[in-house]
């Protein structure tokens, strides 16, 4: 009876602690909503929206829900700190244009007019020279007038000159902003942050042969992912496998997208020339934890490796030859 008497006590005290703890890990993904640091609106109130409904999630009760709770919670706070990072980014640059561009202002407007001001000024002098050894006292009233006309309108005329000459410096500083912006998106994938094909093939044609080795990767279910969850979802998806890529090579690897599924990496020595597959399908392949809506979904790539060794003997055209048989399968 007593044993009996025990074990109840046990389970309402477990019972108490499940309570205080499902308690407490709702409370602090309210927390995260309420708390979160506020950025740009488009940012921070879906942010908030997720968290709050995977609290209501969590609320319920249900297994599955608490279970599964723990990986969307983590993936909400990476894309949120991730997006604030960006955000942050931007608004440095933008700071230190605006900045670079006020002191352009400045030194515009300190600096003179030049050689045309100069000789403005002197007859300004000479004017005020023949008022003075005028005897008509109302021509030298009337000419001292105009010289001090003249004087003014030189003035404003000046700080005109100066502000619209910076205004054009700040103007063409924004345009080639926009200009490298542009440039740069058409060299590397905005979601990835790797190469583009045009690039990677310059690269490879002004690399030495026989200096570098080419790993690449086809990389299938990131459209599978997009058809299934979206375009936002295969994007991340996308980025995740370039991160995995890029931890298992190292920072000297140049990376490249040679096309949506298709990843090339320039090496100089690969750690097993026989077969890269070795350590790049366990790594590379399977499950990717993803948002969709606040919510963890998990597709998965299948990757398949190739090498191209870049023959001293052999002409960069020869090489790319090569890289476009094996991603098109053809080998």
């Amino acid at each position: 009876m007593i044993s009996i008497q025990s074990s109840i006590s046990e389970l309402e005290r477990a019972q108490e602690l499940q309570a205080a703890l499902l308690t407490t890990y709702l409370q602090a993904i309210k927390n995260c909503a309420q708390y979160a640091v506020e950025l740009d609106d488009k940012i921070t109130q879906p942010h908030r929206q997720h968290l709050t409904e995977l609290a209501g999630q969590v609320a319920s009760g249900k297994i599955d829900a608490v279970t599964g709770s723990p990986a969307t919670f983590r993936g909400l706070l990476r894309d949120y700190r991730d997006k604030a990072a960006r955000y942050l980014q931007e608004l440095r640059e933008e700071l230190t244009g605006t900045v670079r561009a006020l002191q352009e202002i400045l030194d515009s407007l300190a600096q003179s007019a030049g050689d045309h001001e100069t000789q403005l000024r002197k007859s300004v002098v000479v004017l005020r020279e023949v008022s003075a050894e005028a005897d008509v006292a109302v021509l030298r009233a009337k000419v001292r007038s105009a010289a001090d006309a003249i004087e003014s309108s030189l003035e404003q005329v000046r700080k005109e000159h100066h502000l619209t000459v910076a205004q054009f410096l700040l103007e063409i500083r924004v345009l080639h902003q926009r200009i490298d912006s542009l440039e740069t998106a058409a060299s590397v994938d905005s979601m990835t942050g790797l190469y583009g094909r045009e690039e990677m093939e310059d690269r490879i044609r002004s690399a030495h042969p026989g200096s570098f080795h080419l790993l690449l990767f086809q990389v299938h279910g990131i459209g599978r992912a997009e058809a299934q969850f979206g375009r936002p979802v295969s994007e991340e998806l996308a980025a995740a496998f370039t991160k995995r890529l890029k931890n298992s090579l190292g920072e000297t690897a140049t990376l490249g997208r040679w096309s949506p599924e298709e990843f090339i990496a320039m090496i100089g020595q690969p750690r097993d020339p026989k077969s890269p597959s070795r350590w790049a399908n366990p790594q590379l392949s399977g499950a990717y934890s993803c948002l969709q809506s606040g919510k963890t979904v998990r597709p998965s790539l299948q990757v398949s490796v190739g090498i191209v060794d870049g023959i001293s003997t052999e002409t960069a055209e020869r090489t790319l030859d090569r890289v476009k048989m094996f991603l098109t399968g053809a080998v």
